[in-house]
């Protein structure tokens, strides 16, 4: 079954009661009618915790930030006012377990590691931007916590170099194909990189961290061997937050997991093969040999007397030969079924 996380990212605002709700939206059971059934929801959720003493240069923080979504007069009061406490993070942790859902941590820093001295999380993750930052990939891998890590700003050497730093560790590694464009436009999502991850990093669980607007994207990945789907989630694209307009909201969660849930257990397996519930559309649809004429008692069955109908539950045509040259023992009326019990 297919790993979902939530995002929440920023988009809790600054407010862990917000957060709470987001929750809950990611948490819920999908409702699938047509065959009466209930769906697993979402996997996991995920939030990020930064350092600001190790994001951006001092200018860059001090410089003003004059935008609809903006939260402080400078970038450095925008990103302050989003960031949540370890405290925070923890409340929001045990609420996230109380839901049965796991949780996945960003760290931005080694120094955000003090988070650990509250709670263990699940998996940590890795942002596309920090897969270069070895010193925090080191400090990370240390933990032996699962990681999952983006490449949405990383080719093959990137990626290489991360995973033997990791791996000097443990080898507990899941990468997500991923595209640092936001939101991504469908012509650069390339989602071939899934199948070619799978064929060269096989002995890892291979995903996808999705900025797209909409479902479709996500929904293929899972059809190209993708088993981790990550998706930012919002309960209203017009709130207020540079990434709501990009997130899922209620409805379109809704609709994701439920497609994925389905595309879950529609694969199948790779092989052909008569399923076995196809058997009353089959008796009911499929063709058999059947009277192509009135054909009276003791009359022998040539070529010519024969073609095909429903119902399937005859001979079929590869089985004529049980058919023609056969004495009718009783008569079949024209455009009925022969059976075995008609003919000697």
């Amino acid at each position: 079954m297919t790993y979902i996380i939530g995002e929440i990212g920023q988009n809790h605002n600054g407010s862990v009661e917000l957060a709470k709700v987001i929750i809950d939206l990611i948490s819920r059971e999908i409702k699938y009618n047509v065959s009466d059934t209930t769906l697993k929801g979402m996997d996991a959720v995920k939030l990020t915790k930064r350092d600001l003493n190790m994001e951006l240069s001092n200018s860059q923080m001090k410089k003003p930030y004059n935008s609809p979504h903006s939260f402080g007069k400078t970038y450095g009061q925008h990103r302050e006012y989003l960031e949540l406490t370890d405290e925070e993070h923890f409340e929001i942790y045990k609420y996230a377990k109380e839901k049965n859902l796991d949780f996945v941590e960003t760290l931005c820093a080694p120094t955000c590691l003090t988070m650990l001295k509250y709670f263990t999380p699940d998996r940590l993750k890795v942002a596309s931007r920090d897969l270069t930052n070895i010193p925090l990939l080191t400090a990370l891998a240390e933990t032996k916590i699962p990681i999952i890590i983006s490449t949405g700003m990383a080719g093959k050497i990137e990626l290489d170099e991360a995973i033997k730093t990791i791996a000097n560790y443990h080898s507990n590694i899941s990468i997500l194909h991923c595209v640092s464009q936001y939101p991504t436009e469908p012509k650069n999502v390339n989602l071939n990189t899934i199948p070619y991850l799978i064929k060269n990093y096989g002995e890892y669980v291979i995903g996808y961290s999705d900025h797209t607007i909409g479902i479709s994207t996500p929904v293929a990945a899972v059809a190209l061997g993708a088993k981790i789907i990550e998706k930012h989630i919002t309960l209203d694209r017009r709130m207020k937050g540079t990434d709501q307009a990009g997130s899922l909201g209620p409805d379109g969660v809704y609709r994701m997991v439920r497609d994925i849930r389905i595309l879950d257990q529609a694969l199948g397996q790779e092989a052909i093969f008569i399923e076995p519930n196809t058997e009353i559309a089959k008796v009911k649809l499929e063709r058999s040999l059947a009277s192509k004429v009135n054909l009276k008692k003791g009359q022998v069955i040539t070529e010519k007397d024969i073609h095909l109908l429903s119902p399937g539950d005859g001979f079929k045509w590869s089985e004529r030969q049980l058919v023609i040259g056969k004495t009718i023992i009783k008569d079949i009326p024209k455009n009925e079924i022969i059976y075995g019990n008609q003919i000697k």
